[in-house]
């Protein structure tokens, strides 16, 4: 269906690489660094610091970032206004500033109270910079951990902020850093007809992408309006490829707390379009599924946990009820790595056992924006098994991988 969204791959020879592999576009320059040995420690862009920092000079900046974005142990905040460079605003993305706002939650504006720097939401009123918060800008810097899959906004606030800084003139920086879940592609791809907040644009579940390969994805596809005004500049990480394990120094969200829940999130996040709770107001989200009506099993495997008010979920689903299901807490991260899949028979087995089966899926239809497309749901209510349904995708994921090659910054091992 969406094949020939993409038969304008070919376009990509004629895309000319020079300067040690750097991709160039008419009014894009973007700057690639060669991976050094094998073996060598990742380092994320703002660490980098020699690289950009000259960009900044004697310009007034807006940052795009949340707790994730550290220069070592030190927010990139306080670095650069210790530093003397000039930042008159920060953006905030879903979970706020500093990362402790509930899921879904509306971020307000604010200040910070550290710096006195102003604080604009951009998961409030607006998911878009406003004039009178860029109009005082020269350019703007994106630095944002993402955990690679569509449905994790922050690439959807990035793609908003990419079609403010084009609408506005604002150059755009985006620091990239590295992707836990970059090492596989995998799920169906957007269908517009359910492009929500959660699906900014035709990417599967699985990108594969760094947040700077999207960035240039977005552009470079003009899947953002003003694409070909948009002066953007990717500073991409040292010693990555996709194929590098790696472990995140500080939960990208809440709700993701380990390194096991992050590569679990793609498989998992489908049933926050359902009844079953995902662990929320556990101290393990998003490493078990369990509902208060799933049957009790007579097996060794039985598995029940109690949601309760905690950090990131101040009303869990189920809060102080007994939930039953399964249990993902002592799946190998080297397992989880290796399977490079959504594990669909998660939710198929859950969807078979559940009792109520006319009431597992949302009434808001919130389980089509979060896969993307209006036809896993009655694959899983027709009785599909998993590789009916994976073998569904494939023809538009091949497309998508051609595609994807075009604006790849890292080798893939």
């Amino acid at each position: 269906m969406l094949t020939n969204l993409f038969q304008k791959t070919d376009t990509c020879v004629d895309m000319l690489r020079a300067n040690n592999g750097s991709i160039r576009w008419t009014g894009l320059i973007v700057l690639m660094f060669q991976c050094l040995t094998s073996g060598a420690q990742v380092t994320p862009a703002a660490e980098r610091m020699h690289t950009w920092q000259h960009l900044l000079c004697d310009h007034q900046v807006g940052l795009v970032l949340n707790q994730t974005s550290m220069v070592g142990k030190v927010h990139l905040v306080d670095t650069l206004v210790a530093k003397d460079y000039c930042v008159a605003r920060i953006f905030a993305p879903e979970h706020g500033f500093r990362g402790g706002v509930d899921a879904g939650e509306k971020v307000k504006d604010g200040m910070d109270e550290k710096t006195g720097i102003p604080i604009t939401s951009l998961y409030g009123n607006a998911v878009k910079p406003a004039a009178a918060d860029m109009e005082a800008l020269d350019l703007v810097v994106f630095d944002i951990q993402d955990v690679g899959a569509r449905f994790y906004t922050y690439i959807s606030t990035l793609f908003y902020v990419m079609e403010a800084c084009a609408e506005y003139g604002k150059p755009l920086i985006v620091l990239d850093r590295p992707n836990p879940n970059g090492h596989y592609i995998d799920g169906p791809i957007l269908d517009m007809r359910v492009c929500s907040f959660v699906g900014v644009a035709p990417l599967p579940i699985v990108h594969g992408c760094t947040v700077g390969e999207i960035a240039l994805m977005f552009k470079g596809e003009y899947w953002c309006s003003g694409a070909d005004k948009l002066d953007l500049t990717v500073i991409p990480c040292a010693n990555y490829t996709h194929a590098t394990p790696y472990e995140l120094p500080v939960r990208p969200s809440p709700n993701l707390p380990t390194a096991r829940s992050i590569l679990l999130y793609p498989s998992l996040c489908l049933f926050e379009g359902t009844v079953a709770s995902v662990g929320r107001g556990t101290d393990s989200p998003f490493e078990m599924v369990g509902h208060p009506d799933m049957p009790p099993r007579d097996t060794a495997d039985h598995f029940q946990f109690t949601p309760k008010s905690n950090f990131g979920n101040k009303r869990p689903l189920y809060e102080n009820t007994v939930c039953r299901g399964m249990d993902f807490r002592q799946v190998s991260l080297d397992m989880l790595r290796q399977h490079k899949q959504i594990e669909l028979d998660y939710l198929l087995d859950f969807y078979q056992a559940f009792p109520k089966k006319d009431e597992f899926f949302l009434k808001n239809n919130f389980f089509n924006l979060l896969s993307g497309t209006l036809s896993l749901r009655k694959q899983i209510v027709d009785g599909c098994n998993a590789d009916e349904i994976r073998e569904s995708w494939q023809a538009d994921l091949n497309a998508y991988r051609a595609i994807r090659a075009c604006y790849l910054l890292y080798p893939e091992k």
